[in-house]
């Protein structure tokens, strides 16, 4: 792997991550520079059902990297949310749209912006470099704004994050509205999952000083069926809390109908 630069997001990988590493190699490679998307985890049905309906395929699983390994670093900049040996790793780039927690031995190409997903960073970044988005990049590209701002309900989406899914919608050649429903709708379905695939499905975890916080959110359209397994995930949590050493642990369910959320907090801080 050594002649090639490594893309990927965060750990517990969601549609934005996925999409935004599988893009970024796509653009890295279009304009001469040798590169791969991996996964740093197992992918959520939502994210299946995006690279299913544009025909991509799932990329690879990485585990680790050997030191001085090149790596861009997208939807995420935090080395607690990466793949172990992140740290000695030759990070060439990090596109993102979080807030920065980054530490680097040596100056990086960092682009960071408020906005409510990597993919429309990256959309202006295609645009520079003049390179065509073809309808399959569209389309997943498209599936990380629509998951990542909830169909614009999110209080994290921003004009530009419209724009650009209207944009992306066309070159797809789908509905957006349509397409991004139905996307959604596919993420909620957690019927056949364990408290313990529930919670992590999409977690972060986040270092404040002496702190250990673990953000972990899933959607929804019943947050009712959800609650009615409230014993269950709590107990899931407290294991991890117990077993990882986390301070705080917070599980927020978010109803893609209503555009709302219930939180359940733990933690073991006295």
């Amino acid at each position: 792997m050594a002649d090639k630069t490594l893309v990927f997001g965060h750990t517990n990988p969601d549609t934005d991550s996925i999409a935004s590493a599988i893009s970024m190699a796509n653009l890295q490679n279009e304009i001469g520079r040798y590169a791969e998307s991996f996964r740093l985890g197992n992918l959520n049905k939502e994210t299946k059902y995006a690279l299913n309906t544009f025909n991509l395929s799932e990329p690879m699983q990485l585990n680790t990297i050997e030191p001085n390994s090149k790596v861009i670093m997208v939807d995420n900049n935090e080395f607690s949310q990466s793949i172990l040996g992140i740290e000695n790793a030759d990070i060439q780039m990090v596109v993102d749209h979080h807030r920065l927690n980054l530490h680097t031995a040596q100056p990086v190409h960092c682009i960071a912006e408020p906005v409510g997903c990597t993919a429309t960073i990256l959309y202006k970044l295609y645009k520079q470099e003049d390179v065509v988005i073809t309808p399959r990049i569209a389309g997943i590209m498209l599936s990380a704004i629509l998951s990542d701002t909830l169909m614009f309900k999110s209080p994290t989406c921003t004009e530009q994050d419209r724009i650009t899914a209207e944009r992306l919608s066309k070159i797809a050649g789908i509905d957006l509205y349509d397409y991004g429903y139905k996307l959604l709708e596919a993420g909620t379905d957690i019927s056949d999952y364990n408290a313990d695939e529930i919670i992590n499905i999409d977690s972060k975890d986040f270092q404040y000083n002496d702190l250990k916080i673990t953000i972990s959110q899933i959607n929804s359209s019943n947050l009712e069926d959800v609650f009615k397994r409230k014993s269950e995930l709590e107990k899931a949590i407290e294991n991890k809390i117990n077993k990882e050493n986390v301070s705080l642990y917070i599980f927020v369910v978010t109803d893609i109908l209503e555009a709302n959320s219930q939180v359940i907090v733990l933690g073991n801080r006295t």
